[in-house]
């Protein structure tokens, strides 16, 4: 993700998370530590025929990733690319090296909990009224990142992940 690429992505965040959705200055935020030797950040975005359909994000620090964002257009619910997202934030957790992963996703999104467990993230506690305004509560998952959790020969298929 670059700094062209914050409007179209909150588009798409809006239309996702209305009631919770980032402002511009959370993504110019997140982006000015993605770059330089002490970058700290990973964001991606991914593209289908010129427009944004997905993008992901994720914090490093000390040995321990924080999946920041993540999220993919409705028309592309079911096509895997939820999956290529998170793995390329997974594989940027190992070369950050993290030993673990940490996300927080809200309690009535069971389609993105599978996912998440599908890669072996576990619950491990809950943050009460974490989603404001809607003060909806947050699982807290966990991965333990002892081996490459990220299969990196992942097909990207039609949709390309673009790397900042």
């Amino acid at each position: 993700m670059r700094w062209w690429d914050i409007d179209p992505v909150l588009e798409l965040e809006r239309e996702l998370f209305p009631e919770d959705a980032w402002s511009a200055g959370m993504f110019w935020s997140e982006l000015a530590h993605a770059r330089g030797p002490r970058a700290t950040r990973r964001y991606v975005v991914a593209e289908e025929d010129g427009e944004i359909v997905g993008y992901a994000g994720l914090a490093a620090a000390g040995g321990l990733g924080d999946v920041q964002t993540i999220a993919a257009a409705r028309d592309q619910w079911g096509t895997g690319l939820g999956s290529r997202l998170l793995t390329d934030l997974l594989g940027h957790a190992t070369a950050f090296e993290c030993t673990e992963v940490l996300l927080e996703v809200r309690v009535d999104n069971t389609r993105a909990q599978k996912l998440y467990e599908r890669f072996g993230f576990e619950p491990i506690g809950f943050r009460r009224g974490y989603y404001q305004p809607g003060n909806i509560d947050a699982l807290v998952m966990r991965l333990t990142t002892t081996t490459d959790p990220a299969n990196p020969a992942t097909s990207v298929q039609e949709t390309e992940i673009h790397h900042g």
